[in-house]
């Protein structure tokens, strides 16, 4: 049995070997001495690896199929010398791998200007490598790439003001840079030097399934372009659970989108200055855990940073210690999420404006008697104020803000006077009235006399016992 299993490793050693003669063939006599020679080049560090390994008396395993033959368009880090231990930098085998990815297979394209890659991918086979520089896509214009399984690690020389990943080419002439890359099951470690992912002017990108740690700057950094979706992902400038001892000194921001049309779900944020912040219009942010730098500490969890021009959705979100601030809201909508730890909605006057905006369906939940909803005007006061809702929200051990109230009061006279300041959000403002007055004594006439600083007073022509029911709201506008 044993010499069936010398003989049977002889044999493969000795087509390794001619394998290997026949590559040697094709890379002398290679014309062109780029693609041939490419290709000879990683096929023969897979055989030699394979070699190598029945030389050892390994178990004997099928030759692997190289990932460069013409109907593969998969590129292997490692088989361009990448080192997935991290000992070594990897940043050069790195760059190779990606241009020859970049190789269109074909002259399709997606919109005008982007070359077609075909689905090519590359592979960081779950390795760990060192970087000291950006892992930039080339400057031509292309998509249909995805960057995939493994992890990336800045060194200590790394250049402080760039990222990990950069979809940022140095020129294009191209409407987009990039459609259609994704960057999915990644860790990304900037080693408290740089930012994690740079995406800017490209259309249609994927980010999911991610773990990005110790930005100095940006987490993930979106700069115009349109329609990136950032999702089932992880990030944090200090890899932590929350009590962090040093959560006063967290800084950076996780997230940073300054463009329309993008979209971020299903993401928890455990460390930064700054969540998210948004420059942006018709966003949506939907399943985002934020537990970075709690509000006592100066942290904000959502920071909106377009006055007059939100448009952004916040939808089912947890906001952990840390709320909403939003400059100028116009067109603005929070529901269905939970506020913990006295988290609230700041809305903050810059130049005054304040439109369409719902605050509705929350739960909010604290010790400390904070608004739930807070008007910040120490930029000067809301002058411009139209369809503001805040309403229908669930507090506990928190002071409730609203746009609409309601309250009763029994009394024997000819006034009732019924405060709703404590309530409303608006200051001196209430925009509808509707009351009710009931009796068991005579018919007395009665008005509405008076609406002043939120407060409402109903007089009779006669002394009576009587109910008063009473619902106000504010700044309904053109919405009944």
């Amino acid at each position: 049995m044993a010499e069936r299993s010398r003989t049977f490793l002889d044999r493969q050693q000795n087509l390794l070997r001619l394998l290997l003669a026949f590559f040697s063939i094709i890379g002398a006599t290679s014309s062109d001495g780029t693609e041939v020679l490419r290709r000879y080049e990683r096929v023969r560090f897979r055989s030699e690896r394979l070699l190598a390994s029945v030389s050892a008396d390994a178990a004997p395993s099928p030759l692997p199929l190289s990932s460069s033959s013409a109907s593969s368009r998969v590129y292997h880090v490692t088989d361009y010398g990448a080192d997935p231990t991290g000992k070594i930098d990897s940043t050069a085998a790195i760059l190779r791998a990606l241009s020859d990815a970049f190789r269109p297979p074909s002259n399709r394209s997606l919109i005008t200007g982007i070359t077609d890659l075909g689905g090519a991918e590359l592979n960081l086979d779950g390795g760990s490598y060192l970087i000291s520089s950006p892992i930039a896509l080339p400057s031509s214009p292309a998509g249909n790439l995805k960057i995939h399984s493994g992890s990336l690690r800045a060194s200590n020389n790394f250049p402080t003001n760039r990222y990990l990943i950069e979809l940022w080419p140095s020129q294009s002439t191209s409407s987009y840079n990039y459609e259609y890359i994704t960057l999915s099951s990644l860790m990304l470690d900037a080693n408290y030097r740089a930012g994690g992912i740079a995406i800017v002017n490209s259309l249609r990108t994927l980010i999911q399934s991610c773990y990005i740690v110790h930005f100095a700057s940006d987490g993930i950094w979106v700069q115009d372009g349109h329609e990136t979706l950032i999702s089932a992902s992880f990030l944090g400038q200090h890899i932590t659970a929350g009590a962090d001892p040093g959560e006063r000194s967290f800084s950076g921001t996780a997230i940073r989108i300054d463009g329309n049309d993008n979209s971020i779900t299903d993401i928890v944020i455990f460390s930064a200055a700054v969540g998210i912040q948004i420059a942006g219009q018709a966003n949506i942010i939907t399943g985002v855990h934020c537990y970075n730098k709690a509000t006592g500490f100066g942290g904000t969890g959502i920071y909106l940073k377009l006055p007059g021009l939100t448009q952004t959705r916040i939808v089912n979100c947890y906001l952990d210690y840390t709320g909403i601030v939003a400059e100028d809201p116009v067109q603005l909508y929070v529901s269905g999420s939970f506020f913990l730890g006295d988290a609230n909605v700041v809305l903050k006057s810059v130049n005054g404006v304040i439109k369409a905006v719902d605050i509705v369906d929350n739960m909010f939940a604290g010790g400390g008697g904070v608004d739930i909803v807070r008007l910040d005007e120490t930029g000067g006061a809301f002058t411009s104020i139209d369809q503001v809702v805040v309403k229908r929200n669930s507090v506990n051990g928190m002071a409730v803000r609203s746009t609409a109230a309601r309250a009763s009061l029994r009394a024997n006279g000819t006034i009732w006077t019924i405060d709703f300041s404590p309530v409303l959000l608006f200051p001196n403002r209430i925009d509808h009235v509707q009351y009710a007055m009931i009796t068991s004594s005579g018919f007395p006439n009665h008005a509405l006399r008076n609406v002043s600083a939120n407060r409402v007073v109903i007089e009779s022509d006669v002394a009576v016992q009587a109910t008063v029911h009473v619902e106000v709201e504010q700044c309904q506008g053109s919405m009944a």
